[in-house]
């Protein structure tokens, strides 16, 4: 059986190049950056290095990015580290504004906040998944320290005005932090001092999510921005971040952020979206009662989610699974959950039709070849569940009559 993989905002698979450029960090090349003798030197230089290849991606200063575990830490560091001097009960209360479609290390991160005497506004969005600047000029207060929005969301892939965002978070004097990452190594991130990002003070990535290993990511923190570290021991990573650098992972980071430099250079974007645009279009033209969510917004090139009237989503990523096809019903973070997804739900869908949603995020790796043979198995699967669905059926005979 042949298996094909569209699941890439879940995660993607190493590249042989990230593995090759990884490898001798397990085995040869093994010491610990810290050190000051050749094994340790020889780890801190590919350390140095990958930071250079990061900063160059994202077009600021090599000091401006700090190693961590993923993009649940760099979230987590960004909301305590800025508001750790605001947590104390006797101090007048701190405001912060996040969204109502956020990843949840953010969504989490903000309900702990307001557990420890933090005012937490959540704004809503549009219909197409959209928060509009002018949510945030309503929201913002004299006493807001932080703003966060996600930059690209998980589920839909649309993608926020940030540039806007950011620029009205710093007008009102509060810093800007947006996840970005499911936008990183998918769309230029230019964060220099002249750049469309200028205004965003802090970023989040994740290795895994732009074909680097799991259990590396980084939070970019701008110069003059004060962070405070969530984990205390050494002084690694200038005191923002304690603990022995993950070398492999970091230099498995760095090779992608250079491949991904290289793709956005080319036609990659293009190409990638002109595959999901094919996937997309193909599934409309032969399912009926379906749709797509977000689909009137700016969205990365990778990302459509799909919703398929009259079945469970569940059922439909598992009957998929068993034809060798593997996409998601949402976040994999909220994989089993009962509830439907908080983010297509923010968007106004219905329970039924958030739980009828399914997400196909491709990856550099997707060939066309995968497509049409993903678009022979997904309309079979739809209609065989249907055959199986109540309200399906009565549809039907409603439509008959």
């Amino acid at each position: 059986m042949q298996r094909i993989y569209m699941d890439a905002n879940a995660t993607t698979p190493l590249l042989p190049e990230v593995y090759e450029a990884m490898r001798p960090f397990w085995i040869e090349h093994f010491g610990n950056a810290s050190s000051i003798h050749q094994h340790g030197q020889h780890a801190r230089a590919a350390v140095d290095h990958a930071r250079d290849a990061i900063a160059r991606l994202f077009h600021c200063r090599a000091s401006e990015i700090v190693f961590t575990s993923g993009g649940t830490e760099s979230d987590n560091l960004a909301l305590f580290g800025t508001l750790t001097s605001e947590l104390s009960p006797t101090k007048e209360k701190t405001h912060v504004i996040t969204t109502s479609i956020e990843h949840h290390a953010i969504l989490h991160a903000a309900e702990s906040l307001e557990h420890r005497n933090i005012d937490v506004t959540f704004l809503p969005c549009t219909a197409q998944g959209i928060i509009e600047p002018a949510e945030l000029i309503g929201a913002i207060r004299p006493n807001t320290k932080l703003v966060s929005v996600m930059f690209a969301n998980n589920e839909t892939g649309v993608v926020q005005p940030i540039a806007a965002l950011a620029a009205i978070a710093h007008a009102a004097g509060a810093l800007f932090h947006t996840d970005a990452v499911q936008a990183a190594g998918k769309l230029p991130l230019d964060l220099g001092p002249h750049g469309p990002l200028k205004d965003v003070d802090l970023l989040t990535i994740s290795g895994h999510k732009m074909h680097a290993p799991k259990g590396i990511g980084i939070l970019f923190v701008r110069r003059n921005v004060r962070l405070n570290p969530m984990m205390h021991g050494g002084s690694h990573e200038r005191q923002r971040r304690a603990g022995t650098e993950n070398v492999a992972g970091i230099v498995g980071l760095g090779k992608a952020a250079e491949i991904a430099q290289q793709w956005l250079a080319t036609e990659g974007p293009a190409k990638l979206a002109a595959l999901r645009d094919r996937l997309e279009q193909g599934i409309l033209a032969q399912v009926p009662e379906a749709g797509v969510n977000g689909g009137g917004a700016p969205r990365v090139a990778n990302t459509t989610n799909i919703y398929f009237d009259h079945i469970e989503a569940e059922a439909l990523v598992i009957a998929l699974d068993l034809k060798g096809l593997s996409v998601s019903g949402g976040s994999a973070c909220q994989s089993g959950a009962t509830e439907p997804s908080h983010v297509l739900t923010a968007m106004g869908l219905s329970s039924n039709r958030a739980r009828a949603s399914i997400r196909f995020s491709l990856s550099k790796l997707t060939t066309e070849e995968e497509v049409d043979h993903a678009l022979e198995l997904i309309p079979t699967a739809v209609a065989h569940l249907r055959e199986l669905s109540p309200t399906w059926q009565q549809h039907a005979v409603a439509t008959e009559a």
